[in-house]
């Protein structure tokens, strides 16, 4: 049974704008998930979401939900390889055709979740950068994105399909990163720019 509709924020319209058109059955890491809005909003669509979060009190009202998998996973310990390792363990697979991380950054972990996207799938990351410190929280340095740092990220990695960095007043004011990049050997389906 889904949490009620209350439960769990919409998707955010980056993810949706790109990841609308992920075919069923669709392997699918929703890091640092939080609520679950995302893993919610693929599974439903028929995607295989492995949902993953330090924060077990939120898993919980993921568990048992059709097509997710939840991870109770700490990643920013001082061995943020082995913790990744670890999140990953048992599943019989360490690619994803599509990445999802939203509000959240670990700069230590950027190698790993760029190389754990598979031959023809999607990392979609959105976070705060530098300049948010003016609209309220996140504010340290440490959870904001410098300029161009997801660009940097990709870089002769994935080949980045739509990338936008600036002021979002929706779903709060803020200063945000986005990227969609893919691996060679995708076939997604795309909005036009």
């Amino acid at each position: 049974m889904m949490p009620s509709h209350q439960a769990i924020a919409q998707p955010s319209a980056w993810v949706q704008r790109f990841a609308s058109a992920l075919p069923a059955g669709a392997r699918v890491l929703d890091l640092a998930c939080g609520s679950g809005r995302h893993a919610c909003w693929l599974a439903a669509r028929g995607a295989v979401v492995l949902a993953v979060d330090r924060d077990t009190a939120v898993l919980d009202n993921l568990r048992g939900l059709s097509n997710i998998t939840v991870r109770q996973a700490d990643l920013e310990t001082a061995d943020s390889g082995s913790a990744w390792r670890d999140a990953l363990a048992g599943l019989g697979f360490n690619r994803f055709d599509l990445i999802v991380v939203t509000n959240y950054l670990h700069r230590p972990l950027l190698p790993n979740i760029v190389a754990a996207v598979a031959a023809g799938g999607m990392l979609l990351y959105e976070t705060f950068a530098v300049g948010n410190e003016a609209y309220g929280k996140p504010s340290r340095p440490d959870f904001l994105l410098r300029e161009g740092e997801l660009l940097e990220a990709a870089a002769g990695h994935l080949q980045v399909v739509a990338y936008e960095q600036g002021f979002t007043s929706t779903p709060k004011a803020a200063q945000v990163q986005r990227i969609c990049a893919v691996r060679a050997g995708a076939n997604v389906a795309l909005d036009p720019l």
